[in-house]
């Protein structure tokens, strides 16, 4: 067998080497890295006012720029009108007025951790934190309020108040999220039916297709029966959903829609997870799991219609 040039040995070690320095030091980079994005994302334990600072700047911004192009994408073309009420709670079998409830919980928790993580006290979390879902829902609703196609809702910022008080409540009375609103979502054939009203695309039928969209109440079990054995995760949920809408009251001008579904109410029963009780020394995974934590874990389910109908789904979302 014919021996390899010791020079070729040579360059093929030293390539080797290279290769194997060349991995070590994009490990070190990582770990070093991540070390960095661990320390960010750790909470401050005492009051850090740059980025309490950083907190107000960049929900300021992001929701001006938000209002901004909603205002040019949407109600800039359509004729204003004096400000003025509406009353459409019995629109959607009151499905949009339970997205507002999740909607503004969510934001104000949001709103609440990012204090948080800037070593605020719990009563500027509580005062500035928390109601930043119902100051930017609300500000949504005075372009509703002079939009002449819509109109101010009070049912809206009846349901905008409550998730907020929702957030606040449980942490005034538990100094913990013990009932937590989350949300899943399906497609349905209705969207192709009435696209400009259910979204053509997932995204816009993620938002406008209610059949599709089922709001939840979780429940942590653990945290109401804490001698229990019960998992610290483990949730029961409770979920509302609507069948059979192509419009906000029921009008259709589709002949095949307006008689073969019927507007229906769905009630759920499931089992859920509380991915921020799951024990983890990681910042990172800590925010991964609080951003997931707004929605539903997929898992067995039973639904309930509205016409004593009950059907079981071995995996519903």
């Amino acid at each position: 067998m014919d021996q390899q040039p010791r020079g070729e040995k040579i360059v093929l070690t030293y390539k080797k080497n290279s290769f194997l320095l060349f991995l070590l030091v994009l490990g070190f980079q990582a770990v070093f890295a991540q070390s960095k994005l661990e320390g960010f994302l750790k909470p401050s334990d005492t009051l850090n006012v740059k980025r309490k600072n950083a907190v107000f700047i960049t929900e300021a911004v992001l929701a001006s720029g938000a209002l901004i192009g909603l205002n040019q994408l949407w109600y800039a073309n359509y004729p204003k009108s004096k400000f003025h009420f509406i009353n459409d709670n019995s629109e959607w079998l009151q499905m949009d007025k339970v997205g507002h409830f999740y909607s503004s919980y969510q934001m104000g928790r949001l709103g609440s951790e990012m204090l948080e993580w800037s070593g605020a006290s719990k009563k500027d979390q509580l005062l500035y934190g928390s109601g930043l879902g119902f100051v930017f829902l609300s500000a949504v609703e005075v372009f509703d309020g002079f939009s002449s196609e819509w109109g101010a809702s009070t049912g809206d910022i009846v349901a905008n108040a409550s998730g907020t008080a929702l957030y606040v409540s449980q942490e005034l009375l538990w100094n913990e999220q013990r009932v937590i609103p989350k949300f899943s979502f399906h497609t349905t054939q209705y969207a192709k039916y009435r696209p400009n009203a259910l979204g053509h695309s997932f995204a816009e039928q993620l938002l406008k297709d209610y059949n599709g969209q089922t709001y939840w109440l979780s429940v942590n079990l653990h945290s109401f029966l804490k001698d229990s054995k019960i998992p610290k995760w483990l949730n029961l949920a409770v979920g509302y959903g609507a069948d059979g809408m192509v419009s906000g009251n029921g009008e259709s001008s589709d002949l095949f829609l307006a008689a073969n579904n019927a507007r229906t109410r769905q009630f759920y029963l499931s089992f859920d997870v509380d991915l921020t009780k799951i024990k983890t020394n990681s910042h990172l995974l800590k925010t991964v799991f609080s951003v997931l934590n707004t929605v539903k874990i997929p898992a067995p389910t039973v639904e309930i219609k509205q016409f004593n109908q009950f059907k079981l789904h071995f995996i519903y979302f």
